[in-house]
C-alpha cells in the first residue's frame, strides 16, 4: 500500500520559532535541512529498526526519521524515554493521554506503535478529504500525528493548530533530507 511519495509533498519547512529551537539564523526548509542534519548521527543508531518498520507497513523510512527528528530530535530531548513534560513517550512521542506506550522508549515496538498511529491519521484524513492527493493525505495525517484529525480543516492551513503552526511541513522537509541524504 502506498502512503504517498514524500519527495512530491510540498513544504515550507520550519517556522521562525521552530528554527529558534536551534538558534539558527534561517528557517524554512533550510531550517529543517539543518535540523536533520544535527540529528542524523544519532538517527543512525536507529536505522535498521527504521527501515524495518517503514518497510513492513509501507510507509517510507525517511518519515518516520523525520517524526523522530521533529518529535525527540532522535532521542536527544528525553528524560529517561518522556518528553512533553512527561505526557509523551519515545522516539516517537506517544502521546499517553490517547494512548498506552508500547515497548521501550527506542524500540521497535515503540516505532511500530508510532507507525501505526501515523497510517491511522492518514487513512483518516483521506476519509475525511476524499478528493485529496495521496500526498496530501500524508501531510494532513502528518498534522494529525500531531495535534488529531479533527485539527486538519483545509489543505492550505494544514498546520493552523500543529505546534509551532509548521508541524507536517517541518516532518516533510526533514524527512526529504532524510531520504536524500541520510540514506532513509
Amino acid at each position: 500500500m502506498s502512503f504517498g511519495n514524500i519527495m512530491l509533498v510540498d513544504t515550507s519547512g520550519a517556522s521562525r520559532a521552530t528554527a529558534n529551537q536551534d538558534r539558527l539564523l534561517c528557517e524554512g526548509v533550510p531550517a529543517s535541512e539543518a535540523m536533520a542534519r544535527t540529528d542524523l548521527n544519532r538517527m543512525n543508531r536507529y536505522k535498521s529498526i527504521i527501515q524495518r518498520v517503514g518497510a513492513q507497513a509501507g510507509i517510507d523510512p525517511a518519515i518516520i526519521a523525520g517524526i523522530i527528528s521533529r518529535e525527540s530530535r532522535a532521542g536527544n530531548t528525553l528524560q529517561n524515554g518522556w518528553g512533553d513534560h512527561g505526557n509523551a513517550w519515545g522516539l516517537m512521542q506517544v502521546d499517553k493521554r490517547h494512548h498506552t506506550p508500547q515497548g521501550g522508549w527506542d524500540s521497535e515496538e515503540h516505532l511500530c506503535q508510532g507507525r501505526d498511529i501515523l497510517i491511522d491519521m492518514i487513512r483518516t484524513i483521506g476519509r475525511k478529504f476524499p478528493n485529496w492527493t495521496a500526498e496530501q493525505h500524508l501531510k494532513g495525517g502528518l498534522a494529525a500525528y500531531n495535534m488529531g484529525p479533527n485539527s486538519v480543516e483545509t489543505y492550505d492551513h494544514v498546520d493552523r493548530k500543529t505546534t509551532g503552526r509548521d508541524y507536517s511541513n517541518d516532518v516533510v522537509a526533514r524527512a526529504q533530507w532524510y531520504k536524500s541524504n541520510g540514506g532513509f
